[in-house]
């Protein structure tokens, strides 16, 4: 794919390497050419290739989901109207069965995340050296196509889920209420040095713990097809047996992605109606 590539971990690193536009080291801005130079960029690069799936699949969903709604008929309905409304009515079962409370966002919210995230999932099912080899031919030295296997991306949305959490947190039980749960629960006033340090460990590992898990499921998924992949190189009898790891690999993964998107809205669902309950 490229003339850096000589040996099997060049390969693997090609595919890992996000393409990366920051400042340089000469301090001129443009896309890195190598890791090392993605690595001088520093916090403020922006990963082009994330940030371009994430869009470009966000406006396929909202544009899909926009025009089956404007189309929608009381009549017999299409495939395309079927599977809408077997959506909605998935995620309004799941709202229904995690969210006690009363909030219009909630069930919205719930549908973009696990319609969002099953997308950017879903490129992981793309032969992996399609699209990073079109853009080689196009002059363009990195495309990381799956935008999960970037921990930015999955930080980005749980930071977003966090900020909202708080956000009702505090609108629904004002900033003493807030505290009060942060410094009175579990072992009451007396031990609220205690109290504050187990649930502001507890509050902080919400995100943490919806971004790692969604990162690591799928840089781990990624690797394995990179993995396979390599092993076309070995003989006609590698590749014969690396098809077939491919395909069942394939055929287990799409229960992976599924799975990790449900998992991110569930518990997107679960925080948010803790955030609607007080606590006396």
């Amino acid at each position: 794919m490229s003339g850096e590539i000589h040996t099997s971990s060049d390969y693997i690193r090609h595919h890992l390497q996000n393409l990366t536009f920051g400042q340089h080291s000469d301090g001129s801005w443009g896309v890195a050419h190598t890791a090392a130079e993605a690595k001088e960029m520093g916090f403020w690069a922006l990963n082009l290739d994330t940030l371009g799936f994430s869009i470009i699949l966000g406006v396929i969903f909202f544009y899909f989901f926009h025009k089956v709604a404007k189309s929608v008929s009381s009549g017999v309905p299409n495939p395309a109207q079927n599977f809408v409304e077997w959506c909605c009515e998935f995620v309004d079962n799941s709202v229904r069965g995690s969210f006690t409370a009363q909030n219009d966002l909630v069930a919205p919210l719930a549908l973009t995340i696990f319609a969002w995230i099953f997308l950017m999932n879903f490129m992981d099912l793309i032969a992996v050296d399609f699209i990073p080899l079109l853009a080689t031919s196009l002059g363009i030295p990195f495309m990381k196509v799956v935008p999960t296997t970037d921990p930015n991306a999955t930080f980005g949305m749980a930071l977003s889920v966090f900020a909202i959490v708080l956000y009702y947190s505090f609108k629904i039980k004002g900033a003493k209420g807030f505290l009060g749960e942060l410094t009175l629960q579990p072992f009451g006033k007396w031990a609220m040095p205690i109290n504050l340090f187990l649930e502001g460990v507890t509050l902080i590992s919400k995100p943490i713990s919806l971004a790692l898990r969604l990162f690591g499921n799928m840089y781990a998924g990624e690797m394995i097809f990179i993995l396979i992949a390599i092993m076309y190189g070995a003989g006609w009898v590698m590749a014969g047996f690396a098809g077939l790891l491919q395909l069942g690999w394939a055929i287990f993964h799409i229960l992976i992605i599924t799975l990790q998107a449900f998992i991110f809205m569930t518990l997107t669902i679960v925080y948010l109606d803790m955030a609607h309950q007080e606590h006396h």
